[in-house]
């Protein structure tokens, strides 16, 4: 068996096409021996790749514009999709079937404030035409952080990925009232990253076809046997809210089965960012990304 180490900038069901290639057994099938890891505030996801000791990361094509905006220079590129659309969600006190984006406006939200989250969910204000200054917008810290305080009864909205929100739910604290994805449509959310060299070897030919199969696994399997697949890799959710957040993903269509990035879709990415002025400069698409490895058919 050959060792592959993944390292990913944020672990959630959402990246579900990527932990399948291990949890389906699909790298196995290939000859690898995975094994994965989160990236640290000490060594992020990048300089695991950048020093060797990760042959591919998760990341998103929005991290490599802060490099290029200082003028660095990096064989690192982006190079399979693993999202076409933001995969986080807001969840109420209240149930609310009816609800609209401007329910937000006057009220209190726990947003993530993380660089990309936070960026989309204000493009997705934007798109639904709602004034961003007419919310209480909270950062709340990091992704535990924000789950204790909106548990422990602070805001009227938390903002989330999967599958924290359908936990709450479960839980009888909160209530899933609207996606983001869904209100700004296909983007470059998350990808794959290597180097440029590596992408040349057999090995990530290998791991490309793996990826193949794992997309379309997670495409048509039902949510409940993807869940009892990954369940290792979510110690602390349970079984119904883990199936919850993989069928409301495959809902969305995330997981198109395609796994080169969408030219359309990184300038929509732009757009995002231009929108939350962190990142002016529209960076070409081929500096930033490659095509997939060759799976042979």
């Amino acid at each position: 068996m050959t060792a592959i180490n993944i390292i990913v900038s944020r672990h959630a069901t959402f990246y579900s096409p990527l932990i399948a290639t291990i949890a389906g057994g699909f790298l196995a099938e290939e000859g690898f021996e995975p094994t994965y890891g989160v990236a640290t505030a000490e060594k992020s996801a990048r300089d695991s790749l950048a020093d060797g000791s990760a042959q591919l990361i998760q990341s998103a094509v929005s991290a490599s514009w802060g490099p290029l905006d200082r003028g660095e220079t990096s064989d690192i590129v982006h190079f399979a999709q693993i999202n076409l659309l933001d995969g986080f969600f807001l969840t109420g006190r209240e149930p609310a079937p009816d609800f609209a984006w401007s329910d937000l406006e006057g009220r209190t939200v726990l947003a993530d404030h993380g660089g990309q989250p936070f960026a989309m969910f204000r493009y997705a204000l934007l798109k639904e035409g709602i004034d961003e200054s007419a919310i209480n917008l909270i950062d709340a810290g990091d992704v535990d952080s924000i789950d204790a305080a909106f548990r422990g009864g602070q805001g009227d909205f938390v903002h989330q990925q999967g599958p924290r929100p359908q936990q709450l739910a479960a839980d009888g604290v909160g209530h899933v009232v609207a996606s983001v994805g869904a209100a700004i449509g296909p983007v470059a959310f998350s990808s794959l990253c290597a180097t440029r060299a590596w992408l040349e070897t057999d090995m990530a030919q290998a791991f490309a076809r793996a990826y193949v199969k794992a997309r379309r696994w997670v495409n048509e399997t039902p949510a409940a046997d993807i869940a009892a697949a990954e369940a290792e890799f979510f110690p602390d959710i349970e079984a119904g809210p883990l199936a919850a957040a993989i069928k409301a993903y495959q809902g969305l269509g995330c997981w198109d089965p395609a796994i080169a990035i969408p030219r359309d879709a990184y300038e929509v990415a732009l757009d995002v960012f231009a929108h939350s002025g962190k990142f002016p400069t529209r960076h070409p698409y081929d500096t930033v990304v490659a095509d997939p490895p060759a799976t042979g058919g």
